[in-house]
């Protein structure tokens, strides 16, 4: 559970801060889903932040700092369609 502090400084930080904090979180073996970031950021209207948080995942992942997986495999950024996860480079 997610202390009130915690959710507000949640709310408050970027996405880029917010994704990698997340996938950090979750560890080496565990993904995240992009609408956990969505409704970490927001308690409301979280739907309207998942293109972005595409958009943003896709930079971090460019940069290294995070991984883009799809049926627990690792997919290029820029070539990747339907439902994907967030994970920690070389998890799954």
């Amino acid at each position: 559970m997610v202390s009130e502090e915690d959710r507000k400084r949640r709310q408050k930080a970027s996405l880029d801060e917010l994704i990698i904090e997340l996938v950090s979180e979750r560890g080496a073996d565990k993904t995240v889903c992009p609408s956990e970031v969505a409704r970490a950021k927001r308690d409301e209207n979280w739907q309207q932040l998942m293109g972005e948080i595409r958009v943003r995942a896709v930079k971090l992942a460019d940069a290294g700092q995070i991984a883009i997986y799809r049926n627990g495999k690792p997919v290029d950024p820029h070539d990747f369609k339907g439902v994907y996860r967030l994970g920690l480079p070389g998890t799954q």
